[in-house]
């Protein structure tokens, strides 16, 4: 059967340094992805400022972002990812306000294409905080209809500097077991689609804007 290919991964480095921590373990896990036959985008999100969402629901018609920068960009790729990666370090036991103000934006205009593809949250901290940090992150996966990735232990490296993280042999190890399991994952549901397995079909949703 044709019409298949293998999706892609982008890993989101939200950390205001290119080549910091985040990175560090987020290359980590693409060198695991790319061993196994998986192609991955790193987009880091830069140090300018980050319009958040104003909710003013333009996108809801278009499909994309009013502001124009990274987040229509990856909207205009989203067909080719199969899983999305949030990387970032923790910054008063959350994650930055860079990547909440990214993914809120791209899951908002997003919408239902987000459905099926896997996502996973990666966390850079040099002692604490990472699980308020994975809270925040993987909550955009868990109400998107998304498969989230698992790995031996918790997604994450500790570390002040990235020679820090490169001696944490856990933390390390932990990303290359992510990458093994995603591109698994990833070849699974490729092999499930070749066999004409469908995806889930939803009921149309229901909303309850009210607790009475």
């Amino acid at each position: 059967m044709g019409g298949f290919h293998m999706k892609k991964a982008l890993l989101i480095n939200g950390s205001p340094h290119r080549e910091g921590c985040t990175f560090t373990a987020l290359a980590e896990l693409q060198k695991a992805l790319s061993g196994a036959g998986v192609a991955s985008n790193l987009l880091w999100l830069g140090t300018k400022p980050m319009q958040d969402c104003t909710s003013c629901g333009r996108c809801e018609a278009t499909g994309r972002c009013v502001f124009v920068d990274q987040v229509n960009e990856v909207l205009d790729q989203l067909d080719d990812y199969g899983a999305i990666v949030a990387g970032s370090p923790v910054y008063y036991s959350g994650a930055t306000g860079r990547i909440c103000s990214f993914l809120d934006r791209l899951f908002y205009a997003g919408g239902d294409r987000m459905a099926g593809k896997l996502g996973a949250a990666v966390v850079s901290c040099r002692r604490g905080g990472s699980t308020a940090s994975f809270e925040r992150l993987n909550q955009y996966f868990l109400i998107s209809n998304m498969f989230v990735v698992g790995s031996q232990y918790w997604n994450q490296v500790h570390g002040f500097t990235p020679d820090d993280v490169r001696q944490d042999a856990e933390g390390l190890q932990t990303m290359r077991t992510l990458g093994v399991n995603m591109a698994w994952m990833l070849r699974s549901i490729e092999a499930g689609q070749k066999a004409g397995i469908p995806a889930p079909t939803y009921e149309e949703h229901v909303w309850t804007h009210f607790i009475g």
